[in-house]
């Protein structure tokens, strides 16, 4: 490999010391859940939904775990039926002791990675309220990473929420990807 070539690949973060990744387990759907209510950014899930994303979608989520082997940060996502090489990440936390660290940013790494050995990924979407600089941020920076474009368009307007007060849902489109 050239100089070049080598250039053109996409740089992926490493894991924060004392850090590594993992397939979620059933037994982790509690720590998701309280690491998403703790957040208090998230729209919060019921707690069954994480022991079933834990279970039917631990090839397409990943956890960060700390030394003692308990969850510390996590993204869930699915593959979009229509699409099967588009990867949906649904919600990304981390842990109030670990952020700033960069910790996001090497979960969705290496969750792309990891889904596009395994799947062939193409593609990400994920939707982002308007004002959740760091969610922006993150996508953003994912995007500029890898070298590949980032499109955004309205999803869904904040009157389709049936409860009101409601931000609409910006759906952030990056790729295509080639890793």
């Amino acid at each position: 490999m050239t100089a070049a070539q080598a250039d053109l690949r996409p740089q992926f973060l490493e894991m924060p010391e004392g850090l590594r990744l993992d397939h979620p387990q059933v037994t982790d759907g509690s720590a998701l859940w309280r690491i998403a209510r703790d957040s208090k950014t998230l729209d919060l899930n019921s707690s069954y939904s994480y022991l079933l994303w834990c279970r039917d979608f631990a090839g397409t989520s990943v956890v960060a775990r700390d030394q003692g082997g308990d969850p510390v940060a996590f993204i869930t996502g699915y593959l979009r039926p229509d699409r099967p090489r588009t990867l949906v990440v649904w919600q990304v936390a981390v842990d109030e002791s670990h952020r700033g660290k960069g910790l996001a940013a090497a979960l969705l790494d290496g969750l792309a990675a990891r889904v596009s050995d395994h799947r062939g990924l193409i593609g990400m979407e994920t939707t982002v309220s308007p004002g959740n600089t760091p969610s922006e941020r993150l996508f953003a920076s994912f995007a500029q990473r890898h070298g590949v474009p980032l499109e955004r368009e309205v999803l869904f307007d904040a009157e389709m929420f049936p409860e009101g007060g409601h931000d609409p849902e910006v759906l952030h489109r990056i790729g295509p990807l080639d890793f």
